[in-house]
């Protein structure tokens, strides 16, 4: 049995994972999905407050008073920052780490830095401290109106605080993979996700792997994922 901690993206929700989290539960797993302050079912919590650091202290907090070890630890998308900003605090208790179609900064690197040009886009084109959400094509009509009704403001200091970490994350005692949704007809050839994803594919230090859909892969994919994550699991 595995203890594995999913942390959703921007925009959304851990409602994301709600096709994810039967399907490894089933197998006899622990699944967590950490809702992050200001964003889905908290999304009225939502202020200029809310930074990176908020959402880092949401995950440590499930991780503290749940007393969870050797985790299989996921950031999807803008989770990506929310994970790799955690481990110099608990790195230790990681045995996994997945990327999963996700932004992985280096030290003093913001979402919108890794992000590039878009990033700064949406920043600048912020209302206030509320970064409209970019719009997201699910498999049907329908699903992607049912997640678009749930799509929210994100808080613009997620986006501009920059992650501290301590050493690259080769060299930290955990193993390591990054999953790739590769069938973005949207996503631009020099994505953050790409970049992200071609240096994962080339490195002896992480595993990779590809689903054929867009973005939203806990969505339109969750049996392809779950079976990525419990092949970890079972590692």
């Amino acid at each position: 049995m595995a203890t594995m901690v999913l942390v959703h993206g921007a925009w959304g929700g851990s409602y994301g994972f709600r096709a994810v989290r039967p399907l490894l539960a089933a197998a006899g797993h622990d699944i967590f999905t950490p809702s992050l302050t200001g964003i889905g079912e908290r999304s009225h919590l939502a202020g200029p407050e809310v930074n990176l650091s908020l959402h880092m202290q949401d995950v440590r907090n499930t991780i503290f008073y749940e007393d969870l070890d050797d985790i299989v630890l996921l950031g999807f998308s803008y989770g990506g920052m929310v994970v790799t900003g955690l481990l110099d605090d608990i790195g230790d208790k990681v045995r996994h780490l997945v990327y999963l179609d996700a932004l992985v900064p280096a030290d003093g690197q913001s979402g919108a830095d890794v992000i590039g040009p878009l990033g700064r886009m949406l920043t600048d084109a912020a209302d206030g401290w509320a970064i409209r959400p970019v719009p997201r094509e699910l498999d049907t009509p329908e699903a992607t109106a049912w997640s678009n009704a749930r799509r929210v403001n994100q808080p613009i200091g997620t986006f501009t605080e920059p992650v501290s970490l301590s050493k690259p994350l080769e060299d930290w005692d955990f193993t390591r993979t990054f999953i790739k949704a590769s069938a973005d007809p949207g996503e631009a050839n020099d994505s953050a996700f790409w970049t992200a994803a071609r240096l994962a594919e080339a490195s002896a230090a992480w595993g990779y792997h590809e689903i054929a859909t867009n973005h939203m892969v806990p969505m339109n994919r969750p049996h392809e994922l779950a079976n990525i994550l419990l092949g970890l699991a079972a590692a």
